[in-house]
């Protein structure tokens, strides 16, 4: 066996790569970093303007980056952006399960409706798109790396200020679905891993942050600080790359140390 250097397990040269919620903050920000890497991006939001101006963002940085708008919330669209997907990339190597959906809203009086759409586009989505690439690509190739974003929200309760049943209900999800796939999937050599952001500065948290102060939730990170557009990139490509290739079944937080604070499960 030829051990390879440090720099060349972590090499995406060669691989293709599905982000979904790739339009903006934490799905652009994991799209950079695996396109760094050398992979090819394909994004995909519900909006295309957002997404062409974030596929052009990518190109500008000299990754190759292409886009698809499709709403993950529904089945029929979900099925078409894994088909297109596999036939214009010719296979998916790396597939990240970014978008998502929250709502506020006391658990007494939370709207069913709501609850629904939480977890169509959070969990739904993320099964059959998954079990869709799986079974296009990575099952008959023999491997792939499957990326599902999770939270800190799906590791406790809800903290002061945030009413959110179905989206951490959710993320509590995704960490089961992350441990469960892996178990099932690694006769196939499918790596499936999960992410749990803390706090960041994206449009999702926006409203929390704004109702709770940026340096009051700052304070509440060891680390003092919200997450940045660095702060996801490391753990990525990990993940994505045969650096990783080792580690399946597992969540990582990337939060500052606030899940230290409030306990994790």
């Amino acid at each position: 066996m030829t051990v390879r250097t440090t720099q060349q397990l972590f090499d995406l040269t060669g691989q293709t790569a599905l982000i979904t919620g790739g339009s903006r903050g934490l799905g652009l920000q994991m799209a950079h970093a695996l396109g760094e890497a050398g992979a090819k991006i394909m994004l995909s939001s519900r909006k295309a303007d957002d997404l062409e101006q974030a596929a052009a963002e990518l190109q500008a940085a000299g990754i190759d980056a292409r886009w698809i708008a499709a709403d993950c919330s529904k089945e029929e669209d979900t099925r078409r952006l894994a088909d297109e997907t596999l036939e214009r990339l010719g296979g998916v190597d790396i597939l990240i399960n970014n978008a998502g959906a929250s709502w506020g809203s006391p658990a007494e009086s939370h709207p069913v409706e709501a609850w629904d759409k939480v977890m169509n586009l959070n969990v739904r989505g993320y099964f059959i798109l998954a079990q869709q690439i799986a079974n296009g690509y990575m099952i008959p190739k023999k491997r792939g790396r499957i990326i599902n974003i999770a939270s800190i929200a799906g590791l406790n309760g809800n903290p002061p200020g945030m009413q959110t049943l179905a989206y951490n209900t959710s993320k509590t999800a995704v960490i089961g679905f992350t441990k469960t796939l892996a178990a099932e999937w690694g006769k196939y050599n499918i790596n499936v891993n999960a992410i749990c952001p803390g706090f960041f500065m994206t449009k999702m948290a926006a409203g929390l942050i704004k109702t709770l102060g940026e340096e009051h939730m700052a304070a509440s990170a060891p680390l003092g600080r919200l997450g940045d557009d660095e702060d996801l990139k490391g753990l990525t490509l990990l993940y994505a790359s045969d650096a990783g290739k080792h580690i399946t079944g597992q969540w990582v937080a990337v939060d500052g140390g606030v899940s230290v604070v409030l306990g994790a499960a």
